[in-house]
């Protein structure tokens, strides 16, 4: 048996603006708090070999699980990330949004992203090239442990 790979983890700072009027992190807040992830994530991913974005990738489906309430701080919050499902043209991108200070294991939520490779020329979707699905997988980890999977 394969030993569980470590997920990437990024620190995101949280923004004033983020906070809504019971002063915690809006629900949509969330959303962008993984799009933060994803771009400092990709940008380690794939390094200088920016044609998997270049060339096009859309979001097709989110998903978010809200599991406690983050309330506005100055230090950043973490979130780990991993692909899951890896198919010929998209993947799926796992997240968990985490307190990171030492000693502090709140999952704030977990979520999931379907990201579909896309040919904005022919308006099509794009066949994964060989050494993306290699990289994809070195960073490929277990379904989220959504509620609802666990009934």
């Amino acid at each position: 048996m394969d030993e569980p790979r470590e997920r990437y983890r990024v620190n995101v700072p949280l923004r004033w603006s983020d906070m809504d009027a019971y002063g915690h992190v809006n629900n949509v807040q969330f959303l962008r708090l993984l799009e933060d992830a994803r771009v400092i994530g990709f940008e380690e991913w794939f390094g200088q070999d920016r044609s998997v974005l270049a060339e096009g990738i859309l979001v097709a489906r989110h998903e978010i699980e809200y599991l406690a309430p983050l309330l506005f701080r100055v230090p950043p919050i973490v979130v780990e990330m991993w692909a899951t499902k890896i198919g010929g043209a998209g993947f799926d991108l796992a997240y968990e949004v985490r307190d990171g200070h030492a000693g502090d294991d709140t999952v704030y939520a977990r979520a999931e992203t379907t990201l579909v490779l896309y040919d904005f020329a022919t308006s099509t979707p794009r066949r994964m090239a060989p050494d993306l699905r290699a990289m994809l997988e070195e960073r490929s980890g277990e379904p989220v442990p959504f509620r609802w999977r666990r009934r």
